[in-house]
């Protein structure tokens, strides 16, 4: 199995086999070891301030999370010599968000939310990526930083 197989694969898997990331409508829509993005389409059950009708900030900040391990995990798989499913699993594994900050830039207006994230380190033990969230006006959401274990 190459890494762009693989990597379609897991994308599939986060996008609909997780079920709170499926609940939430989050759909990973690019996976590279170097970049990742996750798109959300509004729905009212993410409405978290029903008055002016704005995104849930633990939406943003799921979004956020999904997008930056994406991108930490794709950096960890494409280190490796070999993907296996045995190999996949037990890498997946081990993945896990260490530490997440997410600062909110404006209300989350909008018909659908792109989430992006780029890695800023990559260890053997840690990865740290740096992530965004826009409408699909490019309006600034929110961004975040994000550390997560991956060995």
């Amino acid at each position: 199995m190459t890494h762009e197989e693989s990597f379609q694969q897991l994308a599939h898997y986060w996008s609909e086999a997780m079920p709170f990331n499926k609940l939430l409508g989050l759909e990973v829509t690019k996976f590279n070891s170097q970049e990742s993005e996750v798109s959300i389409a509004w729905q009212d059950k993410l409405i978290g301030n029903p008055e002016q009708r704005i995104l849930h900030g633990g939406v943003t900040a799921s979004a956020l999370d999904l997008v930056g391990g994406v991108v930490a995990a794709a950096n960890m798989l494409s280190q490796l010599p070999e993907l296996t499913p045995e190999i996949i699993a037990q890498s997946l594994s081990r993945l896990s968000t260490i530490d997440l900050r997410t600062d909110f830039l404006r209300p989350g207006r909008g018909e659908k939310f792109v989430a992006t994230a780029k890695i800023i380190r990559s260890g053997s033990k840690v990865a740290v990526a740096r992530m965004e969230m826009h409408n699909e006006k490019g309006d600034h959401i929110a961004f975040g930083t994000g550390t997560y274990m991956v060995g």
